[in-house]
């Protein structure tokens, strides 16, 4: 959608309003004429920003199982996808050939949405939404948003991880609990698998040194947070005080979002390496030994590995006042919160690992209690 476009319609409910029921009762009436194809899977990640996430490890799935040779699976992006597979079938998002495509599909598999703020998927059509985390942040309804602004289809299977999923989600989105399917994300499943050798592979291709150990510091985007300008603010981050404390044994991945990296006025080099555009996450969890972050949904993801997680909440009072937690960090993150750099480092240094595993566990079976085998679980809806 164009950003313009986008801009008006989150600021006008008016606005939004005619869109949704105008082009909606189009696409309804469009669809009246189109018939359902039983092996047509549309597909996208992040409303068709990437090929990543849960949606490309089912979409992997598929594609190597001989079941589905006779089904025709295709992507929908907002262009032309960097990282795709060459032969990938795609469409333009909000092209007329999109619209199309979503009428006929008798699937839908996405980790956000498929309709573009619309609402005209079939009764006949399977909506399948594997989300893109596990809720630390309020969402929704929770949020205190009660209106009845976004009128879209609700799924008819969500993936989660665990009954904390469950139950958040259906408060949250108001989803019915029949929809519901604890599986794990099936982004995450190799997360469960992890060999010696894909974590040496991988080490190698990142080019760090093997006498060296991995920290991936990924902190969470604060939309708030800008300077009077508008620029976004990068977390209080004194890499020399790092690189004098760990740089003996350590390499810092830095993953932020874009926004931040920009005015993050790191140097990267042999230390601190910028990992924000590396296109696959799961591959920087795998290869470090070591996850900081702060109130990110990574950090659950990340406990699979049962690895040290320690959370750098130097504005943990601001960021709950702004965006809401769905519960006390300090209580229920493996190490609670650090609220200065000097608690990390002092962690970092004195870590005990046979302690910070039993710790990470704990948090793990809070918080997912199936892993593994989510991708399969597409056999039992695609019939």
């Amino acid at each position: 959608m164009n950003n313009k476009i986008k801009w008006v319609l989150k600021g006008s409910k008016t606005a939004y309003f005619l869109y949704n029921r105008i082009l909606s009762t189009f696409l309804h009436f469009w669809g009246l004429f189109l018939r359902i194809d039983k092996k047509l899977i549309l597909i996208n990640s992040y409303g068709g920003a990437k090929y990543n996430d849960s949606p490309r490890a089912i979409y992997e799935y598929i594609k190597s199982n001989p079941k589905y040779d006779d089904y025709q699976i295709i992507w929908a992006f907002d262009g032309q996808p960097k990282n795709a597979p060459k032969n990938i079938k795609w469409v333009k998002n909000n092209s007329i050939k999109f619209f199309k495509t979503a009428l006929k599909a008798k699937y839908w598999i996405t980790n956000s949405s498929m309709e573009r703020g619309l609402k005209f998927k079939k009764k006949k059509t399977i909506y399948i939404d594997t989300w893109h985390g596990t809720a630390l942040k309020k969402m929704g309804y929770d949020t205190g948003e009660t209106t009845k602004k976004y009128k879209v289809s609700k799924p008819d299977i969500f993936y989660c991880q665990s009954e904390y999923d469950k139950e958040t989600f259906v408060r949250a989105f108001r989803y019915p609990e029949s929809c519901m399917r604890i599986v794990g994300l099936p982004r995450n499943d190799e997360l469960a698998h992890v060999t010696d050798k894909q974590i040496s592979d991988i080490r190698q291709k990142l080019n760090i040194p093997k006498n060296k150990k991995i920290i991936l510091y990924a902190p969470t985007f604060r939309d708030y947070a800008t300077d009077t300008k508008g620029n976004y603010l990068a977390p209080p981050f004194d890499i020399e005080k790092w690189r004098k404390a760990l740089s003996k044994e350590y390499v810092i991945l830095f993953r932020a979002h874009y926004a931040v990296s920009k005015v993050a006025n790191i140097k990267y080099d042999d230390f601190v390496k910028n990992a924000t555009a590396y296109e696959n996450l799961n591959e920087l969890m795998i290869a470090s030994d070591i996850l900081v972050s702060d109130y990110s949904s990574i950090m659950i993801d990340y406990s699979i590995l049962e690895r040290p997680i320690f959370a750098y909440g130097y504005d943990l009072e601001e960021y709950d006042e702004k965006r809401g937690l769905y519960f006390d960090l300090n209580k229920t993150l493996p190490n609670g919160i650090q609220k200065t750099e000097d608690e990390i480092i002092r962690k970092i240094k004195t870590i005990n690992l046979a302690n910070q595993k039993k710790r990470t566990v704990k948090f793990k079976n809070k918080f997912i209690e199936k892993c593994g085998e989510a991708a399969k679980y597409i056999d039992e809806i695609i019939n």
